[in-house]
C-alpha cells in the first residue's frame, strides 16, 4: 500500500493563501510539517464531541451540529517528535485524543454530503493533545487556547490515499500510553460522518487544498478516567488507526 504525498496538495493550498493575502506568505525559519511537507496547512479544523461514547463519558449531550475549533500550524509535529508540555501547563492537565485526520485535496465550498469524499486527498493519524485547565476557566472557556500550544498536534506516520480507504467511517482507532491501551473504538461511533463534516465546514466557506480536519476522539480520554490519567515527561504516546498505521511520540517538558 503506497503512501500518498501531501506535498503537492499543501503547496497548492499555500499558493492560494499567498494569492488571497496579496503578499508573500513566509515563516521566520523553514520547518517541516510532518507528513505534510514544508508548507503550512491553510487551516487546521478540529471537531469536538463527535463520538457517541465520548459525549456520554463527558456527561454532555450529543451535539445537533458539529462543534469545531482551530489549531495553529505550529502545533503540528511528526512521528517520533516530542510532545512538549509548556511551563504554563500543570502536571495534571495535558490529555490525549486519538483522531482520524482528513486532508482536503481540492478547493471545496458548499459541497454536498454525497460528493464530499471526492474532495479528500488522503487520511492520516492525528492526536488532538489538550490542556484541560486551559480548556476551562484558564482559557476563558475557549477550546482553541487549550489545544493551541506548540507540538499539540502530532500527525503521521503517512498519508494514505483516499482511494485506498473507501469508507473512512469504519476504521478501528486507538491510543496507548506507555504500552497500555486507553482508547479503543471505531470511527463508526462518530456522530457526524466524514462526509457530513466536510459538507458542514464548507458551507459558505472555502476549504483550500491541504486543509486538515481532525474528526473527533472516541471515549477513554484521560480526564474522564478514575483516577485521571495525564501525559507527563518520559511517557510514550502511540495513536493507531486501521489501514493507516501507528503514530508514536515521546513526551517531555518544554525547554
Amino acid at each position: 500500500m503506497a503512501a500518498a504525498s501531501a506535498r503537492p496538495v499543501m503547496a497548492a493550498g499555500a499558493a492560494l493563501v499567498r494569492r488571497g493575502l496579496g503578499r508573500q506568505f513566509s515563516l521566520a525559519a523553514p520547518r517541516s510539517y510532518s507528513v505534510l511537507g514544508s508548507n503550512p496547512p491553510p487551516a487546521v479544523y478540529c471537531i469536538g464531541l463527535n463520538y457517541k461514547k465520548h459525549a456520554a463519558e463527558t456527561g454532555k449531550p450529543e451535539p445537533r451540529f458539529p462543534i469545531f475549533f482551530f489549531k495553529p500550524p505550529t502545533t503540528i509535529i511528526g512521528p517520533g517528535d516530542a510532545i512538549e508540555i509548556p511551563a504554563v501547563c500543570k502536571p495534571d492537565e495535558v490529555d490525549f485524543e486519538a483522531e482520524l485526520t482528513v486532508i482536503i485535496g481540492k478547493a471545496a465550498k458548499n459541497v454536498a454530503v454525497e460528493e464530499a469524499l471526492d474532495y479528500v486527498h488522503g487520511y492520516t493519524v492525528g492526536n488532538d493533545v489538550s490542556a484541560r485547565r486551559w480548556q476551562g476557566k484558564k482559557g476563558g472557556g475557549q477550546w482553541c487556547r487549550s489545544k493551541a500550544f506548540d507540538t499539540f498536534c502530532p500527525l503521521g506516520p503517512r498519508v494514505v490515499p483516499a482511494a485506498e480507504i473507501p469508507d473512512p467511517n469504519n476504521l478501528d482507532i486507538s491510543s496507548s500510553l506507555n504500552g497500555e491501551v486507553l482508547q479503543q473504538s471505531n470511527t463508526r461511533d462518530m456522530i457526524f460522518s466524514v462526509q457530513q463534516l466536510i459538507a458542514f465546514l464548507s458551507e459558505g466557506t472555502t476549504l483550500l487544498p491541504g486543509t486538515i480536519i481532525l474528526t473527533g476522539t472516541p471515549e477513554g480520554v484521560g480526564y474522564t478516567r478514575k483516577p485521571p490519567v495525564f501525559l507527563k515527561p518520559g511517557d510514550t504516546l502511540t495513536t493507531a488507526i486501521e489501514k493507516i498505521g501507528e503514530l508514536t511520540n515521546p513526551v517531555k517538558a518544554a525547554s
